[in-house]
């Protein structure tokens, strides 16, 4: 472990145009021609062909085949390398830390978990998740040289500048954490540290592809409840780069209200859906859920989670039913953040929602678009995302593969 030092900062490609050119090939799976980058970058030919020369030689595209299109000679179609290189995913959640190495068209290649530290030793934290992440690679018979960097999903609140995990309300013993830095010296890694809800926001977007959505709303549903949000392609981070925490939105907590005929009472949406409340008010309904007394320790509510999730695929009526009442108090919430940005996408997700959406997303979806209090005329698209309990571990990873391979319009500024 630390034998491969590489420095702190993520690897770049060098220029705009290549970041250009790379991405439109990445986020076509069919791949491109020369004539197809050139229409669709507006870069000029022999800019395209310096830039795919240099990309090709460095193993990230290769060139597979020809296309005959009219007529003149066959076009040779360029498509992404996506073995080429990799980046490494960790989410630190109360209960488990989850890595995932993901290659370079953000297919998951290699994933594991380990229990979560207390923290009452910072480094070793460090040590465990730097021996997590180099055994991940090794197991993957993936060259260190090729690994990009680490992305770490950390609850919030985070000192993004100073790479500090401060003090999450889930994680009292995780105060004042410099993990970033500590990691990066430790694995030899560059490091990027990223509130879950943002890094899960920026894997999202990161992995549609073509069909990426300018402007959606994520709904992020962990061991807390928060909403990230990306606004013409760029994700929010807010002035701290904390932005998210949702959970104080006061909605009508219908049956999870616990008054005897289950509606009339305003509540926090957090505390409404705190999963290890969602817990006892499935046993107060007859669910057989294990755990007892343990809901304030994480792993037992996660197991209890585990067996709503194993009642609802066996069709258990009560558990559909708590299913249900989850998503309708979420989507109560997230019509005012649909009416306050004008979002015609809602996507939701993380590693409790996973668990719960077969049932919890059509109500999520009715209480959203048929909501009285819904102003746009718009319809609104509300769904699920395709990366599973894994959604902050892969939006982690997403980071560095985002930093280092997407355009940045800012690369271009003049600097004097």
């Amino acid at each position: 472990m630390g034998e491969h030092r590489r420095g702190a900062n993520l690897p770049s490609l060098g220029g705009f145009n290549r970041t250009v050119v790379l991405d439109a090939v990445r986020r076509s799976p069919d791949g491109l021609s020369r004539v197809e980058l050139a229409s669709r970058t507006g870069l000029s030919a022999q800019t395209v062909s310096n830039v795919t020369r240099f990309l090709i030689e460095a193993g990230m595209i290769a060139e597979s085949g020809t296309v005959v299109s009219g007529r003149g000679k066959p076009r040779t179609i360029l498509r992404l390398e996506a073995s080429s290189r990799y980046a490494v995913g960790v989410h630190v959640d109360p209960a488990v830390v989850t890595y995932v190495l993901l290659d370079l068209a953000g297919t998951v290649v290699a994933e594991t978990t380990t229990s979560t530290p207390t923290a009452d030793d910072p480094s070793e934290v460090v040590r465990t998740v730097a021996s997590a992440v180099d055994r991940l690679v090794t197991s993957a018979e993936v060259d260190v040289d090729a690994v990009l960097g680490v992305g770490i999903a950390s609850p919030g609140p985070i000192d993004v500048d100073a790479g500090v995990v401060l003090d999450p309300p889930f994680l009292p013993r995780w105060r004042d954490v410099p993990l970033r830095d500590a990691l990066a010296e430790a694995t030899g890694y560059p490091v990027l540290l990223e509130k879950d809800v943002t890094a899960a926001v920026v894997g999202e977007m990161f992995l549609a592809g073509e069909s990426s959505a300018r402007n959606f709303a994520f709904v992020y549903f962990g061991t807390g409840f928060g909403v990230g949000l990306v606004v013409d392609h760029e994700p929010v981070r807010g002035v701290g780069s904390n932005a998210g925490d949702a959970g104080h939105i006061m909605v009508d907590q219908g049956a999870l209200a616990g008054t005897p005929d289950g509606s009339g009472t305003r509540g926090e949406v957090g505390a409404a859906v705190a999963p290890d409340r969602l817990v006892r008010i499935g046993r107060s309904r007859g669910l057989a859920l294990s755990g007892g007394d343990a809901d304030d320790d994480v792993a037992a509510v996660d197991r209890a989670w585990d067996e709503v999730a194993a009642a609802i695929v066996a069709e258990d009526p009560t558990a559909i039913g708590l299913a249900q009442d989850i998503g309708t108090v979420m989507g109560n919430a997230v019509v005012l953040i649909v009416n306050l940005l004008d979002m015609d996408r809602v996507v939701f997700g993380g590693p409790f929602w996973s668990r719960v959406s077969s049932a919890a997303l059509p109500a999520a979806r009715s209480a959203i678009v048929d909501s009285p209090l819904l102003v746009p005329k718009h319809p609104v698209v509300v769904d699920e995302s395709e990366r599973g309990a894994d959604v902050a571990a892969v939006g982690a990873a997403c980071l560095v593969l985002d930093a280092a391979l997407s355009p940045r319009a800012s690369t271009l500024l003049i600097r004097r």
